[in-house]
């Protein structure tokens, strides 16, 4: 785990931190969220809700950075579980938040894969609960 400090939210999985002084992108593990800034599509439905819930989850607390296997992607960006410790004492995981919301569906990519039961848990509570994307 390391700390990092929140730059920017690009999108609704990916987000700009500095990490150990170096302003990077982070691509979160084991979920996807509709695009909203991919070059050459169009923004797609609750992709821009999903921004936002992104950005509402990163406030008010340290960024937190987990590794799982792999370092970074093929777009060079890190690979990461992103939480928040709030001043509280609490943790948010971001990634699972965004799932459980249903701003998220479940998108795992072996060898990363330390949270997928958890995610499909979450995932299937979402659709049963016709959250977000799982909405009527």
């Amino acid at each position: 785990m390391q700390t990092a400090t929140l730059v920017r939210v690009v999108d609704g999985d990916t987000i700009r931190a500095v990490v150990g002084g170096i302003d990077e992108s982070i691509r979160y593990i084991g979920m996807d969220t509709p695009e909203s800034v991919a070059p050459g599509t169009p923004v797609e439905p609750y992709s821009l809700a999903a921004v936002e819930e992104n950005r509402r989850l990163l406030m008010g607390g340290e960024l937190i950075l987990e590794r799982d296997v792999s370092e970074v992607d093929g777009f060079g960006r890190l690979l990461r579980y992103v939480w928040i410790r709030h001043p509280s004492g609490e943790y948010t995981f971001v990634n699972l938040e965004l799932v459980l919301r249903g701003y998220a569906q479940v998108a795992t990519y072996p060898p990363d894969v330390r949270y997928v039961d958890v995610y499909l848990a979450a995932q299937r509570q979402a659709r049963e609960a016709g959250r977000g994307l799982w909405a009527p």
